[in-house]
């Protein structure tokens, strides 16, 4: 009996010793190394350019964007004043144009699957543009459609304007400068994809994102928006 006991004592320790060399051998998760699916949720992405959505398509670069870091807080935007739900009356944004010389051209067919979002104001090339209200300049920018452009904030950031098709800039503006309305932002040309025999203005006006980014917002028709004389 005590021949039987020493080979169970000895089998259990064969036992015992295998199960220890199994579990030092097995590999463990490394700290610097996440699982593949940790690392598809946190990888950055990015998306093409698309074309603005408001005005006549100015390619812009979105920004890369990651998954957001759970530790992080992440607060809403702040929801635009009550006092701006509504765009403000804007100066007819051409100097020496008289309101019956404009038309309302924006719903009209730009192609077989989009409108023009925007009014056309027709003036001879070099007429002084003016701005639209009161605000900022955002962006000066260079499109293969839009040409020579200005998008224009409100102070508020919740309403942006676009000139478009511009001959030249006036002097001394540059992105971020305070602007007045009626002030001068540049004159009428035919930059881009405007016909050099028809000079005019591309005016639109959106409103933003509550991102704030200057190439995307939701259009708004300008016409009801221009100033009438009593």
């Amino acid at each position: 009996m005590r021949r039987i006991g020493l080979w169970f004592a000895l089998a259990a320790v064969l036992v015992l010793v295998n199960v220890a060399v199994f579990v030092w051998r097995s590999p463990s998760p490394s700290p610097s190394q996440p699982a593949a699916a940790s690392s598809a949720l946190t990888a950055p992405t990015s998306e093409l350019a698309r074309e603005d959505a408001a005005v006549d398509p100015d390619i812009a670069p979105l920004p890369t964007t990651q998954a957001p870091n759970p530790a992080v807080p992440v607060s809403a935007p702040a929801a635009p004043p009550a006092s701006d739900v509504h765009p403000p009356t804007l100066l007819l944004p051409v100097q020496g144009i008289d309101i019956t010389e404009v038309h309302d051209t924006f719903d009209d067919a730009r192609g077989s699957e989009r409108v023009h979002e925007a009014l056309d104001v027709m003036a001879p090339a070099g007429t002084p543009v003016l701005a639209a209200a009161d605000g900022r300049i955002e962006k000066l920018f260079t499109s293969e459609r839009g040409g020579l452009t200005i998008y224009q904030f409100d102070p508020s950031s919740t309403w942006s304007y676009y000139y478009a098709h511009l001959q030249a800039y006036a002097p001394g503006l540059a992105e971020g400068l305070e602007v007045r309305r009626g002030d001068v932002l540049g004159t009428v040309g035919s930059t881009g994809n405007a016909d050099p025999a028809a000079p005019h203005l591309h005016f639109a006006v959106f409103r933003l994102t509550p991102e704030r980014q200057w190439w995307t917002g939701t259009p708004v028709n300008p016409w009801p928006l221009l100033a009438r004389d009593p």
